[in-house]
């Protein structure tokens, strides 16, 4: 890379179960504001912006245009949109910014899943000639490589509980969680996955500014420096993948560097506890490494907002200087199968 590109801020709202008397307008200017403040920029200081969003959970087309009145886009500014997780749109302010077209960029994203049934919604992302018309929904899924890995004796049931009683346990220290404390398993959603296993319905929105070189240093007292970044996906048929592993996330991290050094902090966005286990095996995470300290997806899951949340978490933590060295991930779609990784890094103390 020709030039060095920081995380200088993060925001996000509290997470909520639902917001049905807010448009995604009024949810997301606050956190847009917030994100402004921390570095002294306006709207018109920024050279590019760029948001991820879905018009699926909205339920109209280009529902993001209306986002940007949020943004404020007149007089005309350097725009983009995927219609992915946020974190993915950060990917692309990156390559801007590495092109050197722009110094700082904003990236946000936001999600509502309360409106709809979100687990019949997801099925949109499958196979559509041979899973789609099946109508399985995203946690039939998450159930069957859930089993997959407790029939491989990667885990078992006890294990998947103890990632999700971690999980809200350490939420508790996060004012914006959605779930924090102790949740009772309950009774089986599908099985092997209990309520305790699987990530709340909620909605919400994340917003971060990167700059580049002195910029970032200029907004920011201790950036955190994208080290490297990566995405890949898996094969879009279920039934060739092996559900208890994931060589898009490893490939993805050793791309990123996250193999060449230990780090001290992973954000893993793992919406549901069997799939923290197949992403510590295939990142090679031990217990040396804080996993999810901000309570993770299980804590609080909007959305195409999740995804840029850990890479918002992870930077956090170097911008306090609770950590040094912090790995982020994204997934999208059924059972892990896009994924994204970046590693992070602070300035030597």
């Amino acid at each position: 890379m020709t030039r060095e590109i920081a995380v200088v801020a993060f925001a996000q709202t509290g997470h909520r179960r639902s917001t049905e008397e807010s448009s995604e307008v009024e949810m997301l200017m606050p956190v847009l504001h917030q994100v402004l403040e921390q570095t002294g920029l306006k709207t018109s200081d920024i050279g590019f912006t760029c948001s991820g969003s879905s018009d699926y959970l909205a339920g109209r087309a280009f529902s993001f245009t209306l986002a940007l009145d949020g943004v404020g886009a007149w007089p005309p500014i350097s725009e983009s949109h995927v219609e992915m997780d946020g974190a993915w749109a950060l990917y692309e302010a990156w390559t801007k910014l590495l092109t050197g077209d722009a110094d700082t960029a904003l990236v946000y994203s936001y999600g509502k899943s309360s409106p709809g049934q979100v687990r019949d919604v997801l099925t949109r992302q499958l196979d559509p000639y041979y899973v789609a018309p099946l109508w399985p929904d995203s946690v039939a899924l998450a159930a069957l490589q859930a089993q997959a890995l407790i029939d491989a004796g990667d885990t078992d049931e006890p294990a998947l509980a103890a990632v999700g009683a971690r999980s809200r346990a350490d939420a508790e220290a996060n004012p914006q969680a959605q779930l924090r404390g102790s949740v009772p398993q309950g009774n089986y959603l599908v099985r092997p996955l209990r309520t305790g296993d699987c990530p709340p319905i909620g909605d919400g929105a994340a917003a971060v500014i990167l700059a580049a070189g002195d910029r970032a240093r200029q907004l920011c007292a201790r950036p955190a420096w994208i080290r490297g970044i990566d995405h890949r996906i898996e094969a879009h048929s279920l039934g060739v993948r092996d559900l208890t592993d994931s060589p898009s996330a490893r490939l993805a991290a050793e791309r990123a560097g996250a193999f060449e050094r230990p780090v001290d902090t992973a954000e893993l966005h793992a919406p549901f506890s069997s799939q923290e286990i197949v992403l510590r095996k295939a990142l090679r995470l031990d217990d040396t490494v804080r996993v999810n300290p901000s309570g993770g997806a299980l804590a609080a899951n909007p959305v195409m907002a999740a995804g840029l949340i850990r890479i918002g978490e992870a930077a956090a933590r170097i911008h306090r200087g609770t950590s040094d060295r912090a790995l982020a991930h994204a997934t999208s779609g059924p059972c892990l199968q896009q994924n994204l990784v970046a590693v992070l890094e602070g300035d030597p103390r």
